[in-house]
């Protein structure tokens, strides 16, 4: 699970990540990374749409994603935010996959910023 304090909460800084965060996108995730100024930790937050599957599909991927996700929090520039939208071939990717996808659009993220 995500620590509390990793947690994504503010709409609006969703949308700040959405629309002006660098992004990467893979066959199942695109990752949007916003860079802000500040002190406190990493924030991460999921957007899984009804496209990925219904409840149950769209739950089980963002448990699957949560999971990931806090194996790179640490890695994780600074304060920054990252919001992971789940495309819809992601209801049907094995894990392997949904983790091999997240960390090449982490890894490409952090080294543009």
């Amino acid at each position: 699970m995500l620590p509390t304090e990793h947690r994504l909460a503010d709409g609006e800084l969703f949308r700040l990540a959405s629309r002006r965060g660098a992004r990467c996108g893979s066959s199942t995730v695109v990752a949007h990374l916003l860079l802000r100024e500040g002190q406190g930790p990493p924030t991460v937050g999921f957007v899984v749409s009804r496209a990925v599957g219904n409840a149950v599909v769209r739950n089980r991927v963002k448990r699957r994603l949560r999971h990931l996700a806090r194996e790179h929090v640490s890695s994780l520039p600074g304060s920054c935010v990252l919001v992971v939208r789940a495309l819809p071939a992601a209801g049907s990717a094995p894990q392997r996959v949904l983790a091999e996808d997240l960390s090449h659009c982490l890894g490409r993220l952090t080294v543009r910023g």
